[in-house]
């Protein structure tokens, strides 16, 4: 039995090495800003912006937190978006994110036609630097 508490161990760890090395490496590349966001669709990328309003839509299916940089709802042009089950890695992320210059690391993806990264790790938000 703790034979395969161990390699579930080894797996697990090795996991999380390997989501920190991706991190890393996407913060040590060139940072777009969050208007250039849709044109990298699909793309691991460094998404950097000022927090320009902030939501916790706890009523709402999966009740997410919405991060939108640059603009405030409903223009903004870049949103990262924390789940539920994320949320309390990151405390209270619309107080603690709000105003301030991020870097958000991770897939852009596009929702209704605005660029996002969900975000599922503090280790993706990087606060204060600017590209």
């Amino acid at each position: 039995m703790s034979c395969i508490k161990s390699v579930c161990w080894s797996r697990t760890l090795l996991s999380c090495v390997i989501a920190l090395f991706s991190i890393h490496c996407a913060f040590a590349q060139k940072s777009i800003s969050a208007p250039e966001a849709k044109s990298h669709i699909g793309e691991q990328a460094r998404v950097c912006g000022k927090v320009a309003s902030t939501h916790f839509a706890y009523r709402s299916k999966g009740s997410p937190t919405f991060l939108n940089l640059d603009e405030p709802y409903p223009n903004q042009v870049f949103t990262a978006m924390i789940w539920i089950e994320d949320r309390a890695k990151f405390g209270y992320p619309e107080k603690r994110y709000a105003n301030q210059h991020v870097c958000v690391v991770g897939l852009i993806q596009s929702y209704r036609g605005t660029p996002e990264i969900i975000l599922r790790n503090p280790a993706q938000v990087e606060v204060g630097r600017q590209n």
